[in-house]
């Protein structure tokens, strides 16, 4: 979640390296290492998906969920693929997948998926 006064693509950041990195947990000296490596990623151009509504269950008549989903694509596969993913802060598991349609996914996050797909030209079916 964004806390009051940070930027968005901060907290992208720092979201998916407390829970896809389990930063809070990490050694400082580890933790700084993976701090350059992650801000090297999140610096290189990226694509925003969505901003906005989103359809989600806990949604009601005087509070709903709104999000902003954004692509950092690394083309390479240099960057984020030799990440050492471990589940921390609120992650029950985290791991790297291959994607597609057949995927059962939370909410909106397929449209997200599928979009980026079709931004990157990748097969979606």
């Amino acid at each position: 979640m964004v806390d009051a006064g940070e930027l968005v693509s901060l907290t992208l950041q720092r979201e998916f390296s407390e829970e896809a990195l389990n930063s809070l947990d990490t050694p400082p000296q580890e933790r700084e290492r993976l701090s350059q490596r992650i801000t090297e990623l999140f610096t290189n151009p990226s694509l925003q998906i969505y901003k906005g509504y989103v359809d989600d269950p806990r949604n009601t008549d005087n509070a709903w969920m709104e999000t902003v989903a954004v692509n950092f694509h690394d083309d390479t596969g240099n960057s984020v693929s030799e990440l050492p993913l471990q589940a921390g802060d609120d992650a029950g598991q985290v791991s790297w997948v291959d994607v597609d349609s057949a995927l059962q996914l939370y909410a909106s996050h397929a449209l997200f998926l599928e979009s980026t797909a079709r931004q990157h030209h990748a097969h979606w079916a």
